[in-house]
């Protein structure tokens, strides 16, 4: 039996609390309520908890008619699959490597725009959903970040653009990580290793020549 996390959008798992299955049927579900609510009923000193107690019976009202548990089951099955796709999200990055892959990649895209027009240099962010290969919905998390951490601006005219501190930051890391078959970095003139990164010092080098 695999619980819905409690609080997840405000929904409560009513076979949690029964310790049921989804699959329970009718006879299984007024079993184990009475078994519970009487464990935890206010007049059973031993064991009584309250809030408990109007748990189960909260559960068990809409477990018990078959209406109210039909509808219940289609928003169980909704929260469920948030759930699971929340975990699969978390279990498929765990080592944060396609998180510090985008965030490299946005830097050093944006750093290369800059370099190029260091008064206005900038990308849109459609132009970024381009030129990386990934959603615009999934960079939301990356250029929030970014802002935050002060590596990234928006410029007067709305575009996204490295501010001094992301020039740092990139230096700092000695390479900037950009696929070759990407439009930008073949319009800037720049030339990556097979991994599309740039030796170390590469970037200083690079910085120095626009100066």
């Amino acid at each position: 039996m695999s619980a819905i996390p409690k609080g997840v959008n405000g929904f409560k798992d009513y076979y949690e609390v029964l310790q049921l299955s989804q699959n329970a049927d009718p006879d299984t579900i007024m079993r184990v309520y009475h078994i519970l609510v009487k464990r935890y009923h206010p007049d059973n000193r031993d064991t009584v908890n309250t809030e408990k107690f109007h748990e189960v019976v909260e559960a068990y009202k809409v477990l018990s008619d078959p209406d109210k548990r039909l509808a219940y089951d289609v928003r169980y099955d909704e929260e469920r699959a948030n759930v699971l796709s929340i975990f699969e999200e978390v279990s498929a990055s765990d080592s944060f490597d396609s998180d510090r892959r985008i965030l490299d990649g946005i830097l050093s895209l944006l750093f290369v725009s800059r370099r190029r027009e260091p008064g206005k240099g900038g990308l849109g962010e459609m132009q970024m959903e381009r030129l990386l290969g990934c959603p615009s919905a999934h960079l939301q998390f990356h250029l929030w970040y970014l802002r935050e951490k002060g590596w990234v601006e928006r410029l007067d005219n709305g575009l996204l653009a490295i501010s001094v501190a992301g020039v740092d930051r990139v230096i700092e890391q000695g390479d900037v990580k950009l696929r070759r078959d990407r439009l930008i970095a073949e319009n800037a003139g720049l030339s990556g290793d097979s991994q599309g990164s740039y030796e170390p010092g590469k970037v200083r080098e690079l910085l120095g020549k626009a100066r």
